[in-house]
């Protein structure tokens, strides 16, 4: 299966890439069909009317994801990649007042408050991120039904595409056989980069050129990691409370004005690298908790370690040029693709080990292959990102992704800069092949409790402090 670069790293909005933007993709996909006229259920007439209703994880932490409102702007016609903040809160006021999904008399119905549903009944069957949308004619009689699952990253997959994907024993698809370079494992990228001489990001970017102009592809290459320098930027100077009532507060402003205050005096502390990295995780993640603008790297949870990683070498380490900063995101895609493949990178499936443990491992191999290493070295690079991150969970406070969201990946990117740094200090030969641990991690995320899945019911969840 062909996972783009496009598809892993896209601009969007907070505070999640699963809960947020993934349903209202799904919301898009509906209107989409009901547009395009779709078959609707035998005898039903026109469609006049819209219930939708979110399941599993969806359900639990809705509310603090702001999954609702995102389902009601994605019927509304808007796109995570491009909303308008100012004319999003204009539409979500008119649905409020008029409960249709548009000015027109003749506009779908759809009343927030009795037409979206939180389920909390068990889970869907195919995902525990679930959502179906069902739409009415005049008479009352269903028109069409769809299922969506929102399988982390902000993909969003019907029934039939999940099953295709995983394939008919519930693995995962092969791999895409229209790209020069089609690895679908570690163990395939190292036998194709050892028989053609390519680096992975070299055998990367032909694939992602047989789909789109070289030129095409590095300005939209740039202008990812254009954008993820805009979020660290906007977190670095924002100040105040996060949202959701758990009061808190802003830090990477902060720690950032001091650390620059240190710099200054020349009074740089032996550990201040990984200051740096955390400051620059934290600030995109704050963005992320806010609702800001941020990049899905792989995920919106995930979304401050590969930019702290990508930042910290061009502002700690002696910058970078085009040529590399390119190859950075590349290689971090190869090994991003290769995770979803054959895994997931949605916290509610495996855990936190799928969101910034995929994300560790993508950045560790990037930061490896900019450094000059070589193909095992950067597999190797990936697999012990990962592997320190096996067995995380994923239980957010109040379905926030604050705590304990924000600060793990200021640990992540600690993590993946460790791992580059011991993979370029070997040969590339090691005990545990990326593959395997991959491995590892899909069979530990179907093995773990769902209440540790993005549920808020288990771990750090339900171990607050009493007011």
């Amino acid at each position: 299966m062909f996972v783009s670069v496009f598809d892993l790293f896209k601009p969007g909005i907070g505070p999640s890439s699963s809960h947020t933007m993934g349903p209202m993709v799904a919301a898009r996909r509906f209107l989409a069909d009901l547009d395009g006229g779709a078959e609707r259920i035998p005898g039903a007439s026109a469609p006049a009317a819209l219930r939708a209703s979110l399941h599993g994880s969806l359900a639990f932490t809705g509310k603090g994801h702001a999954s609702d409102r995102a389902v009601m702007l994605g019927l509304l016609g808007f796109d995570p990649a491009t909303v308008d903040p100012d004319a999003a809160e204009a539409a979500l006021a008119r649905l409020a007042r008029t409960r249709r999904l548009g000015p027109e008399a003749d506009a779908l119905a759809f009343d927030p408050a009795a037409d979206l549903v939180f389920d909390y009944g068990p889970p869907l069957p195919l995902h525990a991120n679930g959502m179906v949308f069902r739409a009415f004619d005049r008479h009352g009689a269903p028109s069409l039904t769809r299922t969506y699952y929102s399988v982390g990253g902000g993909f969003v997959l019907t029934d039939d595409e999940l099953r295709l994907e995983r394939g008919r024993d519930g693995d995962r698809a092969g791999p895409d056989p229209d790209v020069p370079w089609p690895f679908a494992t570690a163990r395939e990228m190292l036998a194709m980069g050892r028989a053609s001489g390519l680096s992975v990001a070299a055998m990367k970017r032909a694939n992602e050129e047989a789909k789109a102009p070289r030129a095409e592809v590095d300005a939209r290459l740039d202008a990812i990691s254009g954008a993820m320098n805009d979020s660290i930027d906007r977190g670095l100077v924002q100040d105040g409370v996060l949202p959701g009532g758990l009061n808190v507060r802003r830090r990477a402003r902060d720690i950032h004005e001091k650390l620059k205050a240190e710099a200054f005096s020349n009074q740089k502390l032996p550990h201040s690298g990984n200051e740096w990295l955390s400051v620059y995780a934290m600030a995109v993640n704050e963005e992320n908790a806010a609702g800001g603008r941020i990049v899905t790297a792989p995920t919106n949870g995930a979304a401050g370690t590969v930019p702290a990683v990508l930042r910290y070498w061009q502002d700690q380490c002696g910058g970078l040029d085009d040529a590399r900063r390119r190859d950075f995101l590349l290689t971090a895609a190869a090994i991003g693709g290769i995770l979803k493949s054959n895994a997931s990178i949605s916290g509610a499936e495996v855990g936190c080990q799928g969101e910034v443990g995929s994300a560790a491992a993508m950045a560790a191999a990037g930061l490896c292959a900019i450094q000059g290493g070589t193909n095992e070295q950067i597999e190797n690079a990936a697999e012990i990102a990962l592997e320190h991150h096996l067995g995380m969970t994923c239980d957010p406070a109040a379905g926030l992704v604050q705590v304990p969201c924000i600060e793990r990946n200021a640990l992540g990117a600690i993590k993946a800069v460790s791992a580059a740094a011991l993979a370029l200090r070997g040969d590339g030969t090691h005990f545990m092949p990326l593959d395997n641990c991959i491995r590892v991690m899909l069979q530990t995320g179907r093995d773990m409790d769902a209440k540790y899945k993005e549920t808020s019911t288990g771990g750090i969840a339900v171990n607050l402090p009493e007011c």
